[in-house]
Order: C-alpha cells, then structure tokens, then sequence
C-alpha cells in the first residue's frame, strides 16, 4: 500500500523508521521488557569540513514529530501483514501513547563533538522507535546549518541567498535544508513554501529563460523594469556579460528607471570568471553613474570558491549559493548517531556503555549534563563539560579540565560560570518547550558564535575545543571499560 503525503498538513511520520525498530519494539513485549526505562544520547563524532565547530538545528521539526506519533488502521494492517508481530503488540501500537521525557540543545547553539545534543528517557520500546526520526531530523539540518554558517562566514559580512531548491534531495531536503540555511546566516532563500511555512524571506528574480524569450536582451530588461522598477535586478550573462549584458543595462537604467525616479537594485552573474567579471561590471557601472547598483554573483559557489574570489579582489556584493549549499556537497552526511546510555533497574540507574577498538567510537555512559564554560571577566566560552545527572558542580571551587582520551592534557578554571545547555523539550510525552521563530535562532548563532575563541572560528586548521568529562564520569567510564574488556578476554 502506498501511503502519500501532503508535505504542508500531513507530518505525520510515525512510520518513517527503520524496520529494526519495530522488530526490536515486538521483541521488547514479547519478552516483557518494552516498559523498562531506557536513557539514549544522540551525539555526532565528527565536525564536517574540518571545521571548529557545529550549529545545532532541526529541534522544532523533531518536537513535530513526536507531538504527532501515533499508528493509525492502515500501519497496523500494513505491520499485521508482515506476519511477524504479535497481535498483543499491534495492540500496543494501536493505542500508543508517547511518554517520554526529552533534553535537546536548543537550536542555534555552537555544538562539539560527543556532546550529547538530545537524550530520551523513557519505556525502551518508545525510546528505541523514535532513533530513526531523531537522527534523520537533527542530521540533516545540523550539517546544513553548519554549511551555511561557513559559507556566510567566508563572505565576510556579505548577504548570501541560498538558492538550492532545485537542487535539493528530494521536497523535505529543500524546504528543510532553507530554513536550516537560513539559522546558519543566509538573508534569503529562494524556497517560497519556506517562507509560507517559517516566515523566512524569500526572493528571487529572473532566469536565462526570460531573457530568451524576448527578441533582444534590451526588450527583457525593458520588460523587467517597467514591471518591478523598484526592485530591478538583471541576470546579465545570458549572452556576454562585458559586451552586451551589462551595456543593456545601463541602457535600461537610464532611459526607464532613472527619468522615473528609481534606481537599479543589482545586477546577476552566473557564470564565467567571477573574479574577472565582477571587477569589469563594477567599473562600468561606477563610470555609468550607478555606484549602489550591487553586483549579485551565483554558479556553484561554497565556502572556498568565496574564500578565494575575495582574496582576488573580486567587487562582489551578495552571493547566491545553490547546490554545494543545500546539499552540503563538499561532506554530505552528518554523523550522528543514537546510543544507549544506561537503563533503570527497581528506580536506581544503571549505565551502559558500547565498546570499540577505535576509542573516538566508545561511549559515554550514563545519564548526563551538558555544561559551557564561560570565563566570567571576557564571558567567552573556555571549554564544555559532561558531568553525570546528580553531580552537584560548585562554581565556587576550581574546576579541573582535562582531554578524555589524553589525561595529561590538563587546565585548571577558576573565574568562570557555568550554562547548561540543554533544555527539556518533552515531559512524560507533552511537548513542554516553544521553539523560538528562525529568524531569532539566526541571532542566536551570531552571539553565540562571538563567544568563541577566533582559533576556534578558524575557516582551516581550527583550534580544538575542549569537550571534558567530569572526574565522576571519567572514573565511571574507566570502570565499565575495565569491567567489559575483562569480561571478554
């Protein structure tokens, strides 16, 4: 059966998961353990890029999700027809209630690797569903924030459109990966359904197309002006930029919007030497009269085409990014992943932990706190702490910081404060956090951002933030390694 969706009013996704989920899920009731209380961390091992730093994103669209999870005739006929569940659990899922508790970094916020950025509390059958839609959520549009914020970071304070819908994977990837790019720092996306939906701004102009249209490029942008002389921007390089593009727009400038009262908004490139082009179109139009025209440029730019064209001397005054963007095309998979951390036995918890020979990929156990540390004169971010639930951290005492893997590797804070990170964006099932509009989470990103260190913000080659385990959770961890690794000899 084919189940279809209308991507603006159906979201409900309960059935968007990996099969192991469900077959795990009959597991857990056929042998009566699908109530166990069962704490997960969602957490990534890697910045991509090789970048300093990530922008937390997709959080409100994961609070849709879960506010939304429930089986409906059509699921469970599907389930039934697998034969292989037991009819006990289709009954669970009929009536499945979500009742989980949820902590999530709120969007925006610069996030480190093995930072526990969501944790879900709850009976391990739930628990264990939602890892599909938690990771496919806060994955892609993390990686696509974190592209965005390097892009608009290269450009140096020049408005970057993101452009990419065309491009996109698939509907959910354009209409997601806009708002995703619009929290990393872009002014504008060319997704109208994004901005129906999050009150983004969405632009745009003309393409190729209309200029073919007309029998000559002076007739396109004479058209173009008369219909919108106060926000004209021309595409100049449907045929040569230098010998016809642009002298046709100066043309139109001055013989339809200047003797109206108006000034041309920008013109377009879209191809050929950026560099060279944006140099020659600046000079023309300066000696023409029109020094504020601004000189719009596209054709597959990222963060190191900008990085080098400005470096150049390219007179570039906005940037349109497309598919490099919406796809993050340079690394295109965010590696986040969802783990078990520790489970409840009779109210007390017990922590869990998975092993690997490879020690970036050994978890930390246990039911955890995210800490920033701020030094209290400069209010700037020195490092991150992971303490266990119940530590009680006195700001008042020395706070020793020291690298997980290479203890000897040791600071020692003493004027600092500490923020927590996370909030609680569920509570026993109900959604108990109001998610702030993009547009503010786009302002969080910014002071959030200046809190960091520059060797930290560094485009290559950044500094190495400190992620740190609080001494009761190192020693925890030290322990279950110990435990395990004698276990299996």
């Amino acid at each position: 059966m084919t189940k279809v969706f209308d991507v603006k009013n159906d979201r409900n996704l309960t059935m968007l998961t990996d099969f192991y989920e469900l077959t795990m899920g009959n597991g857990y009731f056929s042998n009566d353990i699908y109530d166990k209380v069962a704490y997960f961390d969602m957490f990534f091992r890697r910045v991509p890029d090789g970048g300093g730093y990530c922008i937390m994103a997709g959080v409100e669209q994961l609070i849709e999700y879960l506010s939304n999870l429930r089986f409906n005739d059509d699921d469970i006929e599907y389930l039934k027809g697998k034969n292989i569940f037991s009819q006990d659990f289709l009954n669970y899922l009929r009536n499945f209630e979500f009742s989980c508790d949820v902590w999530a970094v709120p969007e925006g916020n610069p996030v480190f690797p093995n930072e526990p950025l969501v944790t879900v509390k709850g009976p391990i059958i739930q628990a264990q569903f939602i890892e599909t839609m938690i990771l496919l959520t806060i994955n892609h549009q993390t990686l696509i924030a974190t592209k965005a914020n390097r892009i608009c970071r290269e450009a140096n304070g020049r408005p970057v459109i993101e452009l990419g819908s065309r491009r996109a994977q698939g509907y959910d990837g354009a209409i997601y990966g806009a708002r995703a790019a619009m929290i990393g720092g872009c002014t504008s996306t060319a997704c109208t359904i994004a901005e129906q939906m999050f009150n983004i701004p969405a632009s745009g102009t003309m393409a190729h197309s209309w200029v073919q249209l007309f029998s000559t490029e002076y007739e396109a942008f004479a058209a173009w002006a008369k219909t919108y002389p106060d926000n004209c921007v021309f595409l100049v390089d449907t045929y040569n930029v230098i010998k016809s593009g642009i002298p046709n727009a100066i043309k139109v400038f001055d013989e339809i919007l200047t003797p109206q009262g108006y000034r041309p908004r920008a013109i377009r490139i879209d191809s050929g030497d950026i560099t060279y082009l944006s140099k020659k179109c600046r000079k023309m139009l300066d000696d023409a009269g029109y020094p504020d025209c601004k000189i719009i440029v596209s054709n597959s730019l990222d963060e190191y085409i900008i990085s080098d064209v400005l470096k150049q001397g390219a007179t570039i005054d906005i940037f349109g990014v497309g598919e490099r963007l919406i796809t993050a095309k340079s690394e295109p998979v965010f590696g986040g992943v969802y783990k078990l951390v520790a489970i409840e036995e009779n109210g007390e918890i017990i922590p869990k932990i998975k092993i690997s020979e490879n020690e970036e990929k050994i978890t930390n156990p246990g039911f955890k706190k995210l800490y920033r540390v701020f030094d209290k004169n400069s209010h700037m971010a020195i490092a991150d702490l992971i303490a266990l639930g119940n530590e009680e951290l006195d700001e008042n005492q020395p706070l020793e910081l020291f690298n997980p893997i290479h203890t000897w590797k040791r600071k020692k804070a003493t004027n600092y404060y500490l923020k927590d990170m996370r909030v609680q964006i569920f509570n026993k099932g109900k959604s108990c956090y109001s998610s702030p509009s993009v547009m503010d989470i786009r302002d969080l990103v910014i002071s959030e951002s200046n809190k960091l260190w520059p060797e930290v913000l560094r485009f290559e080659n950044p500094h190495t933030y400190y992620v740190d385990l609080s001494e009761e959770l190192w020693i925890l961890k030290q322990g279950l390694l110990h435990k395990y690794s004698n276990m299996y000899k």
